[in-house]
């Protein structure tokens, strides 16, 4: 008697594919053929937007790269202007280093920011929230508000340096007594960055109106459901959404305010830092440098100094804000 035969061994299973050799075949059975009309389309349209860049690469290349590098190398020469230049090497940055009048505009300066960047944005954000309801009339407090902005920055200056004025200036007369404002070294400077600040703010209110206005009404509403009163609201709800736009008049301001010169010179009247050296920003130091001692090449290392402490604080901005921003709000 046989004995019954064993069951056939079933084939082992075929290894399963690589998933990421599927997904890759997969897309490529669904993209389509590029036919030679099409790509010859896109190169002629890569070409048109190429071109229509130039203008775009020229001035950047012109006005901010040439610059720079020639900057740069006016650093490490000696020029007055008149005679020709004269290659010092490191010189000029070694008489910068231990120039104790640039590093007192340095700080200078650094107060004056401090002063005057948190005041005018705090403003405007306030302002913006004020013209952002229905009040009558906000059409025309939007143009009142930006004026100043308009105007020329010496120009103000000289009007504000009047107003200043100790004995016949209107501030003085209004408050009734007389206040050296802008011979004080302890008043001079406060004075300047209100007199900025006045005339930054209706300028970032109209940034700070333009991303309220983007904000949907149904996230305050959620807002309202949920309890939230009026400070709750601002300080949770719209000054989160609203850091895209913090971040753009942060950037802006701060390196304007690192630069501003024409305003410091209409209401001191000088470019020396009146009175002892407490309004001497780093922009009347290189000016003072460059076109009165006519040394450009310590007013290139200064220039250079400023940009590069430009550059920090806008990429240490940039770092803080990048994760902590959000620009769908839907």
């Amino acid at each position: 008697m046989t004995a019954p035969a064993a069951p056939a061994t079933p084939p082992a299973p075929l290894p399963p594919p690589n998933q990421g050799e599927a997904t890759a075949q997969r897309k490529l059975r669904r993209r389509p053929a590029i036919r030679p009309g099409q790509r010859a389309r896109r190169r002629r349209e890569t070409a048109v937007a190429y071109s229509l860049l130039i203008p775009s690469f020229v001035g950047v290349g012109v006005f901010l790269i040439v610059p720079v590098f020639l900057v740069g190398l006016l650093s490490l020469m000696d020029w007055n202007l008149i005679s020709a230049p004269e290659f010092v090497g490191a010189e000029n940055w070694q008489k910068i280093m231990g120039d104790r009048k640039f590093w007192n505009s340095l700080l200078v300066t650094g107060k004056f920011v401090l002063m005057a960047i948190p005041a005018s944005v705090i403003c405007g954000l306030l302002l913006a929230v004020a013209l952002n309801r229905n009040l009558p009339g906000r059409s025309v407090l939007r143009v009142l508000y930006v004026l100043p902005w308009v105007c020329a920055p010496l120009a103000l200056g000289v009007v504000w340096r009047w107003l200043f004025d100790p004995s016949n200036g209107l501030i003085n007369a209004v408050l009734g007594q007389r206040v050296e404002w802008m011979s004080d070294v302890n008043l001079a400077l406060p004075a300047v960055a209100f007199v900025y600040v006045w005339s930054k703010v209706g300028y970032i209110s109209l940034f700070f109106l333009a991303g309220l206005q983007s904000i949907p009404a149904s996230v305050y509403e959620a807002a309202k459901l949920d309890g939230a009163g009026p400070w709750q609201t601002l300080t949770r709800m719209t000054m989160p959404l609203l850091r895209p736009t913090t971040f753009f008049i942060l950037v802006t301001e701060i390196v304007a305010s690192f630069q501003v010169f024409d305003l410091v010179y209409g209401l001191t009247g000088s470019a020396r830092g009146y009175p002892g050296g407490s309004t001497d920003v780093i922009a009347s130091r290189i000016y003072q440098e460059a076109f009165v001692s006519l040394d450009l090449g310590e007013a290139s290392v200064m220039a250079l100094i400023l940009f590069a402490v430009l550059v920090i604080i806008t990429i240490a901005q940039q770092r803080y804000f990048a994760p902590r921003m959000t620009y769908d709000m839907s």
